[in-house]
C-alpha cells in the first residue's frame, strides 16, 4: 500500500465557466520559447514531468510533478524540459484573461 500523498491534478477536472484550462506539452529535451502574453493571468501546474525556467539574467530554475508557479512578467526567456518524458503543464486563468482563452 502507498502512503504517499497524491497530489491535486486538473486533468479530467471541469472548471467553472469563468475559468479556462490550457494544456502545454514540452517534449523531452526541446524548449518552448517564452512568450510573456501566452502566461498571462494563468495559474500554472506541473501535471508530469520536469520543465527549467532558461532566465534572461543567466539563472534556471526547475519546477518538478506537483509544482504550481506563476509565469507571467518573469525575465523567463525559454521552458526547457531536461528529462525524457514529456512535461505538461496546465494553466488555469479567468476566462477572456489570456490571448488563447
Amino acid at each position: 500500500m502507498d502512503d504517499a500523498p497524491r497530489l491535486p491534478s486538473f486533468l479530467g477536472r471541469r472548471l467553472p465557466p469563468a475559468f479556462a484550462l490550457r494544456t502545454v506539452v514540452v517534449s523531452p529535451g526541446r524548449a518552448r520559447v517564452y512568450d510573456e502574453a501566452e502566461w498571462r493571468d494563468a495559474i500554472v501546474a506541473v501535471e508530469r514531468g520536469r520543465i527549467e525556467l532558461l532566465c534572461s539574467n543567466g539563472h534556471r530554475h526547475v519546477f518538478e510533478h506537483g509544482e504550481v508557479l506563476w509565469l507571467h512578467g518573469l525575465p523567463v526567456h525559454v521552458l526547457y524540459n531536461p528529462v525524457t518524458e514529456p512535461a505538461v503543464l496546465i494553466a488555469v486563468s479567468r476566462r477572456g484573461a489570456t490571448s488563447e482563452s
